[in-house]
């Protein structure tokens, strides 16, 4: 039953993102968690995805609402990069490495969990909610012109300032991940 959780894994996710969302609700003011558990209970592959970026340790969050989609949005909340590190950017880039190749690439790993990577206007929303990423940087979703150049961009926030680089695509550290969006 890929991509299904169990009636059990789903009842303690929504549990851990019920207590995640009352504790933090300066990221979601005007919204209401029944609403968002009827949704997330109505779409079963979502909190597959939910609980996915949980498992990576990105402490998913509701962080809006679309009134135009009527989706609520969440994006990984935990205070520096997830766990799934060390990635360089995309499959190009990745066979593109000779030696030392990392275990995946980010947009992979993000299409696997169903999620997406936050975009850098998404990252910079984030970034008002809290101060995230002051030890570590994520990959954001690279605009077209850029990765046909071999580059690929991230951000990560230091001196009380976001700040968005760049780097070669098949880069990859440690401290480097990548947060994702999810729509429900």
């Amino acid at each position: 039953m890929k991509n299904k959780l169990t009636s059990e894994q789903a009842k303690e996710l929504l549990k851990i993102l019920k207590i995640r969302f009352e504790k933090n609700i300066n990221r979601h003011k005007d919204l209401i968690w029944e609403e968002i558990q009827v949704k997330l209970e109505k779409n079963p592959e979502k909190l597959w995805s939910l609980n996915e970026m949980e498992a990576t340790e990105g402490e998913p969050d509701v962080v809006g609402y679309d009134g135009k989609t009527d989706e609520f949005i969440f994006f990984d909340c935990s205070q520096e990069s997830p766990k799934r590190r060390s990635l360089c950017y995309d499959y190009p880039a990745w066979e593109a490495r000779k030696a030392n190749k990392p275990e995946s690439n980010v947009v992979d790993k993000a299409a696997e969990m169903g999620i997406e990577l936050l975009s850098e206007e998404q990252y910079r929303n984030l970034q008002e909610l809290g101060k995230f990423d002051l030890k570590t940087s994520s990959w954001v979703k690279t605009p077209e012109n850029i990765r046909e150049l071999g580059g690929a961009i991230f951000c990560d926030r230091r001196y009380d300032t976001v700040f968005m680089y760049h780097n070669g695509a098949d880069s990859y550290y440690a401290a480097r991940g990548f947060r994702g969006c999810l729509k429900v």
